[in-house]
């Protein structure tokens, strides 16, 4: 499977402040913030909730994958997707870089693709809770 997730019983909103503060901890930066509800709703005047796409992103490992294959940074950073389900629901679904970087097809890359998997996998526990 290409993402593992959770669902968190907050608010949109909410679970997104959550989100980045769980990145944080794990030393995750956000780098990218796609706002697709927002665009969607300007663009073609349809309202289809909270969605909003977070590229999260460790440089060490960033660098250790561009090192190893330049043209693999074509596959970061690791992409998460957080949605409302409803006024007091939110599912998070986090891309499995393993399953990413494994296009990569090099076992620098697949030891980075599962110390990646793990830190992510760390703030989705840490959203659990």
């Amino acid at each position: 499977m290409y993402v593992f997730g959770v669902v968190l019983e907050s608010p949109f909103e909410e679970a997104v402040g959550r989100v980045k503060e769980a990145l944080a901890a794990e030393k995750l930066g956000v780098v990218s913030e796609v706002d697709v509800g927002g665009i969607v709703r300007a663009k073609l005047g349809e309202d289809i909730g909270g969605y909003r796409i977070l590229g999260a992103c460790a440089p060490g490992l960033a660098r250790r994958v561009i090192q190893s294959q330049p043209a693999a940074g074509a596959l970061l950073p690791c992409n998460l997707v957080v949605r409302a389900i409803n006024a007091d629901s939110t599912a998070v679904d986090f891309m499995d870089p393993v399953s990413v970087l494994a296009l990569a097809r090099t076992p620098e890359i697949d030891v980075v693709a599962t110390e990646a998997r793990a830190m992510l996998e760390r703030v989705r526990d840490r959203l659990s809770v």
